[in-house]
């Protein structure tokens, strides 16, 4: 399936006006185009590059349609990442039309997303987060109240693959139990969730990552900053953001503090 055999639908009226359900609905429909891609019995990487590419192109549609005077930086486009008009732009969406994707890859997994964020006038505004394995999606127009604590020992959502050398550090320092999962945007969630206390990454992100759930965990009350407490910024000339933090904001100072002597002693490549 391509986006131009799938329906979105009709948008509802108020995204017309209104970006975070604007946000919300081209999350949702992105999801669920990727859900039938899923289903056709691709595998592998032939599976990652239709539900890549398929998500994207919609997401672009739906966007210059939708919003067609504001600029897009997309993971999956070469163009808008070189186009260095967004600079100057007062409104620049900045997706990643599947986060996720070797997860995607491995049904049934439910740890992929879909991330569209606004940024606009130097900072994020809106967003959104569909997990279409959770049949959810979390957004800003809404934000998701973020439940009680519910575990004694604080849960750091890691890389499954990649997990940075001081996270395990920083485990041993507080007591901390590692939970690997995939996408960026699922380990953010995850701490809206309660399914852990915080995501800490280091080493080999982009805007894109982190735009979406940044905006809506900041709209739920979580603590958002680079690792070592230092401000996030979107559309900038390099789109490299290499590393984040997202947790409850009681463990933030606990953290940051952490990683600044950690990287005081190591200092990051």
């Amino acid at each position: 399936m391509t986006d131009t055999d799938f329906d979105p639908g009709t948008p509802p009226a108020e995204a017309a006006h209104d970006d975070h359900v604007l946000a919300t609905w081209t999350a949702t429909v992105a999801g669920r185009l990727l859900t039938e891609v899923r289903g056709q019995g691709l595998e592998g990487r032939e599976l990652k590059d239709a539900g890549d590419k398929a998500a994207h192109d919609l997401l672009m549609r739906l966007l210059r349609e939708h919003r067609p005077d504001d600029a897009v930086l997309s993971e999956e486009s070469a163009a808008s990442i070189a186009d260095k008009s967004r600079l100057t732009s007062r409104r620049v969406w900045i997706v990643d039309p599947l986060d996720g994707t070797r997860e995607f890859s491995e049904p049934p997994r439910d740890d992929w997303a879909v991330h569209v964020a606004l940024w606009q006038d130097g900072d994020l505004v809106a967003g959104a987060v569909a997990q279409p394995g959770l049949d959810t999606t979390f957004d800003t127009g809404q934000p998701p109240v973020v439940p009680p604590r519910t575990s004694a020992r604080p849960r750091i959502a890691v890389s499954r693959t990649r997990p940075p050398e001081f996270v395990k550090a920083l485990a041993e320092q507080i007591d901390a139990e590692l939970v690997p999962m995939g996408s960026a945007g699922a380990k953010v969630i995850s701490v809206v969730r309660d399914v852990t206390d915080a995501y800490v990454h280091a080493g080999g992100q982009y805007e894109w990552d982190s735009a979406a759930p940044v905006v809506v965990a900041r709209a739920s009350g979580l603590h958002t900053s680079r690792a070592d407490g230092a401000p996030l910024e979107y559309n900038q000339d390099d789109v490299l953001l290499p590393d984040l933090l997202v947790c409850r904001p009681e463990l933030a100072e606990t953290i940051t503090e952490f990683v600044k002597a950690y990287w005081a002693e190591h200092p990051p490549a």
